[in-house]
């Protein structure tokens, strides 16, 4: 099977010319190519796992914790809480928090109550938060105790009546006398939204089409942050098309419009089973993929998450050992730490049955690794942007798929992909697609792709065509079966005396030198030449530039060669593992 220049391949597996479907290798074994997503808000997904998995801990946070039905019942009271404080449909509530149970009650209880959700890194500099809380017009914002500083800054700078500050002591926080009483008129301890509120879900008018679920920030990667709008139905579909994909089920909803899944897939195919799986987990809930992926798909697939608020690596390894995790997930630079650490080669850690890596390029020598650290494991890249709330492809998880090696996998259920020409003007459901092997720019189709930019129609007609095609600004290939392969974002190329070159080749190349523990590629601008392809590098052990360079320029065509290597200590990343690269470019 594959795409034509006329065709694009679709979730199905299917192309032009009478090519049929692909093998059940090739697809999640038990999975409908298309599925039946009921119209439900975000908060069903809550309403089924309490119903289902009960008692079962659904979050484990610092020696405490708490049930599916414990989670339920402190969300309804945040829920009702809000309302009670004027805060509803129609509303935004940021959440500036990292990954602490706090996070989930508010998540869940902002959903409930009719409001919007919109992540803020709790790390951003003052006038990054203030412009995101000023851009999405916040009404209320839920934060820690030990990162209000920068809340209080920006306050008089945006549009926020309610500050809801939650302690990070075990106790209620004095919100009135911190930061020297900013908070004095607006600010409530986080306990004290939902006291003595109802344990019920309360009954809001959700239009799950319309009414936004997320405005979720862009990395910043590149530019200036852009909020990406998400309306529940959004949030749904991804959340579905992960948790069936990966677990080999069909969504339901239980009776009580509550949102579960069924597993439908041959008995053992998938690693774990459901309300079964234990994760340890770093992976930020203020990222779309922390959001979706590592916790709404963890709390409807009945997993137990383990939740650290930042990666210190020995106790994350610790509690992998101590809670018999049976899955690992996160980005390449958290795997990068984890196998670098002296304690890692005495931990058993047999009982991982899957690993899965996002937000980031894997790079084969990191495959290789994972393979050897986990070796009964399912080792998965998967690969999305805010832009389609979270994911768009994934590697077959069930252990008879066939997982490609430098492919982010195929299509999930009701995604199509094609790839066309970079320099194209515009991209709709008439642009030709590129034949299997040809790169391009990879364009999107599904369900789950926003509906635009916040207050930027302008940018938003740049990316997203009026039929639903969306353009990820990332270059790739597709080869006869439909996985999908990466070969670097079309903002990262740079240009070297008129050629094309992509980065991400060079760091491929770098990494696999046994001295590399980190590399990152970006073009220093040149009068002649225009980008001179430049690494910065983080040594592992003893290596010279000189070393460097004669090992990448001997394997690549004489307009890709680097010319100049730079160590550094570490790879600038953001909080979801993203490498910064307008910063190394500031730097040069």
């Amino acid at each position: 099977m594959g795409a034509t220049s006329s065709e694009i391949t679709d979730s199905a597996g299917t192309g032009s010319a009478g090519t049929g479907p692909a093998g059940a290798e090739h697809w999640f074994a038990g999975v409908p190519r298309s599925l039946d997503y009921p119209d439900v808000p975000v908060g069903a997904i809550l309403a089924g796992a309490a119903r289902r998995w009960g008692d079962r801990t659904a979050l484990h946070h610092a020696g405490r914790d708490l049930s599916f039905t414990d989670l339920a019942r402190a969300s309804a009271r945040f829920a009702h809480g809000l309302i009670a404080r004027g805060v509803g449909r129609g509303d935004v509530v940021a959440l500036h928090l990292p990954n602490v149970p706090q996070f989930a009650i508010a998540y869940y209880g902002t959903l409930l109550a009719g409001a919007t959700f919109s992540p803020c890194n709790p790390l951003l500099p003052p006038d990054e938060l203030a412009f995101q809380l000023a851009d999405c017009g916040a009404a209320a914002i839920v934060t820690l105790d030990l990162l209000a500083g920068p809340v209080a800054q920006v306050l008089d700078r945006t549009k926020v009546r309610t500050v809801v500050v939650a302690g990070s002591g075990g106790g209620p926080a004095d919100a009135a006398g911190l930061c020297g009483g900013a908070f004095a008129e607006c600010g409530i301890a986080f306990e004290e939204v939902g006291e003595g509120r109802p344990e019920e879900f309360p009954e809001v008018e959700i239009d799950v089409r319309r009414d936004l679920a997320h405005i979720a920030y862009t990395g910043g990667t590149t530019g200036r942050s852009k909020g990406v709008m998400l309306p529940h139905r959004n949030v749904v579909v991804n959340t579905l098309q992960f948790a069936c994909s990966g677990t080999g089920s069909v969504p339901e909803l239980d009776g009580h419009g509550g949102l579960t899944i069924r597993s439908v897939a041959p008995a053992g195919e998938y690693p774990t089973p459901l309300g079964e799986g234990v994760i340890v987990s770093v992976a930020p809930w203020f990222h779309a993929m922390g959001t979706v992926g590592y916790l709404n798909s963890q709390l409807m697939t009945g997993t137990t998450i383990v939740s650290h608020p930042r990666l210190d690596v020995p106790a994350f390894l610790a509690d992998m050992e101590r809670f018999r995790a049976t899955a690992l997930g996160g980005a390449p630079a958290m795997f990068s730490a984890l196998l670098a650490d002296p304690s890692f080669a005495g931990r058993d850690l047999a009982s991982v049955r899957g690993v899965r890596s996002g937000a980031a390029p894997l790079s084969h020598e990191m495959i290789a690794r994972l393979h050897a650290a986990f070796p009964d494991a399912v080792v998965v890249e998967a690969y999305g942007l805010s832009e389609v709330t979270m994911g768009a492809t994934a590697n077959p998880t069930q252990r008879s798929g066939v997982r490609r090696t430098g492919t982010v996998g195929v299509a999930v259920p009701d995604v199509r992909l094609k790839i066309v020409e970079a320099d194209a003007p515009s991209v709709d459901e008439s642009t030709p697609a590129l034949p299997p092997g040809a790169e391009g720019e990879v364009c999107v189709h599904g369900p789950q792709v926003m509906t635009g930019y916040l207050n930027r129609p302008e940018e938003t007609a740049a990316v997203l065509s009026a039929d639903g095609w969306l353009r990820t600004g990332d270059v790739g290939v597709l080869d006869e079966d439909g996985y999908l392969s990466i070969v670097d974002r079309k903002k990262d190329m740079l240009l070297y005396n008129g050629y094309n070159v992509y980065p991400r080749e060079l760091e491929e190349k770098l990494l696999a030198h046994p001295a590399v523990a980190g590399a990152a590629v970006v073009g220093r601008p040149d009068p002649e030449a225009g980008e001179l392809p430049t690494a910065f590098v983080v040594r592992s052990g003893e290596v010279t530039a000189a070393d460097l360079l004669e090992h990448v320029n001997a394997a690549v065509v004489h307009y890709k060669r680097l010319r100049e290597v730079r160590f550094v200590d570490e790879i600038p990343v953001s909080a979801a593992g993203k490498v910064l690269k307008r910063e190394l470019r500031a730097s040069l």
